[in-house]
């Protein structure tokens, strides 16, 4: 039964993606905003609704291991593997006022988590087993970055609307763009969560650990909408809602998931969290480097990716 329930998961996930890049690049044809600003926030919180969702339950039911593991891994899996995907497909372009702003907003909020995760000042170290622990201020401060980030992107939403206001679109009626991103967010979640929870279950009959699921199944089961979501955007020309999809995301899931988590109940860490939000930070400088060489992550560099995931992967099982 669980096999049947990942499958209906996969298609569920994929129709929906379908259904809401065409409602979503419609919304923002229509409010003349530029996809990537659509991307930023509502397509980025829209995929990153699995992950909130599986986190904060973990955190609350002291699944501590799990609700760290999987905002780490998904990241590391959005970069890697949704970016090296729609870069096979079609190279991904990236605008500058992306890498000028939110990519390495992104990169320093993950730097802050590695302090946040190491020996710092609003961490306490719980004891000689290099134990420690994310705290309600962590929490607080993730939420607050985030509030701030949300008021950056809708302040140049609004400049960007008033600059492309004379250009001309052709766009589904109001009516028809909100029931796709309706239906197709429906589809996103439900799929993500019958993807999780089968794919759990299943993994759970093979003994893995929580960590292990975390880091590799979960993550892959909660990112499957960026993954989905990105790669049709790319397929249909929409560059820049893919790439501003896994940078927005990647943000949401730090400071939004791990906020709230941590701002509900303090999240105990295993000093492997430190190296898995190391390894979260060279493959975010490698791919935004890729990037900002030429402004588009060409076919080879996606490869690399790909195998620089599986490399991680190995290391995970290994671990």
């Amino acid at each position: 039964m669980n096999y049947i329930l990942l499958i209906l998961g996969f298609i569920l996930l994929i129709k929906g993606a379908d259904f809401f890049v065409d409602g979503s690049s419609s919304v923002a044809k229509l409010l003349k905003v530029p996809s990537i600003v659509i991307g930023l926030t509502v397509v980025a919180f829209g995929t990153s609704m699995p992950e909130l969702s599986v986190s904060v339950t973990a955190a609350i039911r002291g699944n501590n291991d799990l609700a760290v593991s999987n905002v780490l891994g998904s990241n590391i899996f959005n970069l890697l593997v949704v970016l090296g995907c729609c870069s096979i497909i079609r190279p991904v372009e990236a605008k500058w006022s992306l890498l000028r702003k939110e990519f390495p907003f992104s990169i320093f909020i993950t730097i802050i988590l590695l302090f946040l995760d190491s020996d710092f000042s609003i961490i306490k170290i719980l004891d000689g087993n290099k134990t420690f622990v994310l705290g309600r201020w962590a929490g607080i401060l993730f939420l607050i970055l985030f509030v701030i980030f949300l008021y950056a992107t809708v302040k140049s939403a609004l400049i960007s609307r008033s600059d492309t206001a004379e250009e001309d679109y052709k766009v589904m009626s109001p009516l028809k763009s909100a029931v796709f991103i309706i239906l197709g967010l429906a589809g996103i979640v439900w799929g993500g969560n019958l993807v999780v929870d089968s794919a759990c279950n299943i993994a759970e009959t093979f003994g893995l650990s929580q960590t292990f699921i975390g880091l590799t199944i979960v993550a892959l089961g909660t990112s499957l909408p960026e993954l989905v979501t990105s790669m049709v955007a790319s397929s249909k020309g929409e560059n820049d809602l893919a790439v501003g999809n896994v940078v927005g995301s990647n943000i949401f899931n730090i400071l939004l998931i791990l906020g709230i988590s941590s701002a509900i109940t303090p999240i105990t860490l295993d000093v492997t969290a430190v190296y898995d939000t190391l390894i979260l930070i060279v493959a975010s400088i490698i791919v935004y480097i890729s990037a900002i060489s030429n402004h588009k992550i060409q076919r080879k560099e996606g490869m690399l990716f790909l195998i620089a995931y599986l490399a991680f992967f190995i290391y995970v099982l290994l671990r």
